[in-house]
């Protein structure tokens, strides 16, 4: 399917590893041009040359925290005009009300929740001016609430809640929104994770394995399916999905 993307410009946050990078390997390949931001520059320069190796299209990057407003506004000023913008950056911690001190969820939040919502006002009138699309990439742990996850549970709920209101007012403006919820997915985040849990309960982080029989299909998901779905939801064949938040989770819910 021909999913009508070539010649595009897409603006993809944590794009360096994991889902940022296998969405923007993906973009390019159906054809866009792509802009590349992550906080780590080498690792954001091997993305972009992996792309330009296998890609003929415009591959450039932008070394940046988006928890930094400013450096938003400097993102914003370089690309005036934009046809979708994927924020995918951030990874909340883990924790409990009593482990998740002030500090540790202002800096979360800042990144992930604050950064999604400062990324979407500074670029909406580059959007607006090419009915571009919005993907927010959120998480599962908005919709199944854990007292262990409390910040990030609370951070996906919030964001979930801003994709649908943020939806509901760009109708007017040609932009769509759009979320992708995802489950667990194979990257290295994932195995840091597994492996502090098997330490926990095994007393073996070596284990951290036998947690993914576990899960649906016996597996976690890879990138790629996720990326394969925020470019069809970036696709004029998606041209009526807004306000829609996809859950990817292999039914676990």
């Amino acid at each position: 399917m021909d999913l009508q993307l070539s010649g595009k410009l897409a603006l993809i946050t944590g794009a360096s590893k994991g889902i940022g990078r296998a969405t923007t390997t993906i973009l390019a390949q159906e054809g866009c041009d792509v802009v590349l931001v992550s906080r780590d520059p080498k690792a954001l320069d091997d993305a972009a040359e992996s792309i330009r190796a296998r890609h003929q299209v415009s591959v450039r990057t932008f070394p940046a925290d988006i928890s930094k407003q400013d450096t938003i506004e400097k993102l914003a000023a370089e690309f005036p005009e934009l046809d979708i913008l994927v924020n995918n950056a951030g990874a909340i911690p883990p924790g409990n009300l009593p482990a998740t001190d002030n500090k540790r969820w202002r800096d979360a939040w800042d990144l992930k929740v604050f950064g999604y919502v400062s990324m979407c006002r500074a670029l909406y009138p580059s959007l607006q001016k090419r009915s571009g699309v919005i993907i927010n990439i959120i998480g599962a742990a908005g919709e199944r609430l854990d007292p262990n996850y409390i910040a990030g549970s609370t951070g996906n709920a919030g964001l979930m809640a801003f994709t649908k209101s943020l939806a509901k007012g760009a109708v007017k403006d040609g932009i769509r929104v759009v979320a992708i919820n995802p489950g667990p997915v194979a990257t290295d985040r994932l195995e840091v994770m597994m492996r502090g849990r098997a330490k926990a309960q095994f007393g073996d982080e070596s284990r951290w394995r036998e947690f993914l029989s576990a899960m649906s299909f016996g597996r976690a998901a890879s990138p790629e399916e996720i990326g394969s779905a925020v470019a069809f939801l970036a696709s004029p064949r998606s041209a009526y999905t807004s306000g829609t938040i996809l859950t990817i989770d292999g039914a676990a819910h």
